[in-house]
């Protein structure tokens, strides 16, 4: 059933959203160069001055798989600097997620894919064998971390084809039996329709108690955008979201770019809903990405057009603000 857009999960009226920025993680393993330590840093900074207060940074694997994430330690204790920021890590195994905890991470995602051939390329265990390592995982975090199952490759497959629904339902109950305290959704291959978002949110929800709360998009079928709609319509209030649309999975050919984070809030805040983010400057903040990464396609279509004339004050209104608040100031 869908649910009224300013409703949140608990059928309370709900106007804040989450955007947690993943870029730093799922956008900088899918690209071949290694972003300099000191530049994640500049984005972490960057990116909480605009307002960004929840970010996925880094992901404990063996740094000769990807060494993109070899730095993750250091990178963690400067995230954990910015009073507020609710830093997450990803871990797809006992010993990252060991790593993840001592860094002090507060969230860990644990990848579980529902499509068995993806699971066996990505983490080389099946789905089955994930849910118990995670109940293992849950078990070692407790207290200490929130733990999210962030259930991979929900509305298809490159490698396996169609996953279905009735799959996906049996993992997230499996998931929240074996101790997540959230269940996310993802969308990893970029295959996402809208008609699938709404009924998979709703299977999903009937048995996970209500621990479903984030969904991850792609983009690339250019639906990523029209998918959290339809999430946000059934009370979805928690979105992964990629500065410049960086970002893919390493294990599914063709799913390019994650969901622009400008352009994402850019629509959210036009439905006012609530974010916290300031968008001029998540916008500026593009300018560290093309400072350490040269040459690297940004994407986004509010970088690129602006927000619209009715979004921004006229010159006029902008004068007479101006002026407004420097006379109540030199009164």
């Amino acid at each position: 059933m869908m649910r009224d857009a300013n409703t949140g999960c608990g059928g309370t009226p709900d106007h804040r959203v989450v955007v947690t920025e993943v870029g730093m993680r799922d956008g900088l393993q899918a690209i071949a160069r290694t972003m300099h330590t000191d530049d994640k840093k500049r984005w972490i900074d960057a990116s909480y001055a605009a307002g960004v207060r929840h970010m996925e940074v880094a992901s404990f694997v063996p740094a000769k798989l990807l060494p993109q994430m070899a730095d993750a330690e250091a990178v963690i204790a400067h995230a954990l600097t910015c009073p507020g920021l609710v830093v997450t890590a990803l871990a797809p195994n006992l010993k990252g997620v060991q790593r993840a905890i001592d860094s002090g991470v507060h969230r860990i995602v644990v990848p579980i894919s529902v499509s068995e051939a993806h699971s066996l390329a990505n983490v080389r265990k099946t789905p089955r064998d994930m849910i118990d390592a995670f109940a293992e995982m849950c078990a070692m975090a407790a207290g200490r971390a929130q733990m999210i199952a962030g259930l991979s490759t929900v509305f298809g497959c490159t490698l396996q084809g169609d996953v279905p629904q009735d799959d996906v339902a049996a993992l997230a109950r499996q998931a929240v039996a074996a101790g997540a305290d959230v269940v996310a959704l993802g969308d990893t291959t970029g295959q996402a329709t809208p008609r699938q978002v709404g009924e998979i949110v709703e299977k999903v929800r009937a048995v996970a108690q209500g621990k479903l709360r984030s969904l991850h998009f792609h983009d690339t079928r250019g639906l990523g955008l029209v998918n959290t709609l339809v999430g946000l319509q059934h009370g979805i209030r928690e979105f992964d979201a990629s500065l410049a649309g960086l970002g893919g999975c390493p294990h599914a050919p063709g799913a390019t770019g994650n969901v622009n984070a400008e352009d994402l809030v850019f629509m959210l805040h036009s439905m006012a809903f609530e974010t916290g983010i300031d968008l001029d400057a998540l916008i500026a903040v593009r300018a560290v990405l093309a400072a350490a990464l040269p040459g690297e396609p940004l994407y986004g279509y509010l970088a690129r057009a602006g927000l619209p004339s009715h979004m921004r004050p006229s010159p006029a209104g902008a004068a007479m603000n101006a002026a407004g608040t420097q006379a109540s100031v030199s009164s």
